[in-house]
């Protein structure tokens, strides 16, 4: 696929997506969003790509959100069953995604890092969802998704305002898992990535589906349906069900297959 709005790297296991609109501090339009659900798309479907790792082109933004200036000026707008960026409407992933957060991160742009499975945010990181100060909404899930994983209160409180939020208070609300210094952002992401990639990626899809899952329904409608979810079935009918103990009782380190 001839890629014009992001870039692809593959690092074994590890996928890692660029968003690169650097003119327009990342901020995506149709076009760019149609791509990136291929890209995921992909990601979802390559058996040998565990973890993906989203970040943006150069050192002042993650993502602006969406292109209004493409939208001012008569620009279609709209995007795949992925959603915006091909990720926030994408619930059928298995695979855990790590936003590396290089800078803002406004709007859409703070969407797909909610829409992540984590947030490694660098220390110059600024989230927010502004919308409302442009006449619309954050309906490309942040208003769903904020309050969901830090609390109706303290979501309210930057919804409502359309406030800007730093690095450090984004650890403290709880939505970032960890700030790091100025442009350190992906070399993180990606040693939490390899620390992943240590696990069995059977193990992990079934732990993301259940807590996924299990977050839909009540604790005991969790524990009881559990082991029927597709993940759990596939983990207790893979090989890596039998390597992690055999590895464990040799002494050694497991070879995990995936499968």
């Amino acid at each position: 696929m001839d890629l014009k709005f992001s870039k692809v790297t593959r690092k074994g296991p590890i996928t890692i997506i660029t968003l690169s609109r650097p003119e327009v501090y990342n901020a995506l339009h149709i076009d760019a969003h149609f791509e990136l659900n291929k890209v995921f798309d992909d990601f979802s479907a390559d058996p040998t790509q565990w973890v993906a790792i989203v970040t943006g082109a150069g050192d002042k933004a993650f993502c602006a959100g969406n292109d209004l200036k493409w939208q001012a000026a008569g620009g279609k707008r709209g995007w795949d069953k992925g959603g915006f960026a091909g990720l926030t409407s994408r619930f059928d992933c298995d695979k855990p995604i790590i936003a590396a957060v290089n800078g803002v991160a406004m709007g859409g742009g703070f969407e797909i890092a909610l829409a992540c499975d984590l947030i490694i945010a660098s220390e110059n990181a600024t989230f927010a969802l502004p919308e409302p100060r442009v006449g619309l909404a954050a309906l490309a899930g942040g208003v769903h998704r904020l309050p969901r994983q830090i609390g109706l209160k303290r979501a309210m409180g930057m919804i409502l305002t359309a406030r800007h939020v730093s690095a450090k208070e984004g650890l403290e609300l709880g939505f970032v898992n960890e700030v790091v210094p100025a442009g350190e952002a992906l070399a993180a992401a990606e040693r939490w990535a390899e620390t992943i990639c240590k696990n069995s990626p059977m193990s992990i899809r079934a732990s993301k589906q259940a807590i996924q899952r299990g977050l839909e329904v009540s604790l005991e409608q969790a524990i009881a349906e559990q082991r029927e979810y597709p993940a759990v079935k596939a983990m207790a009918a893979s090989q890596d069900y039998i390597e992690g103990p055999k590895a464990f009782a040799e002494k050694r380190p497991p070879k995990w297959l995936g499968r």
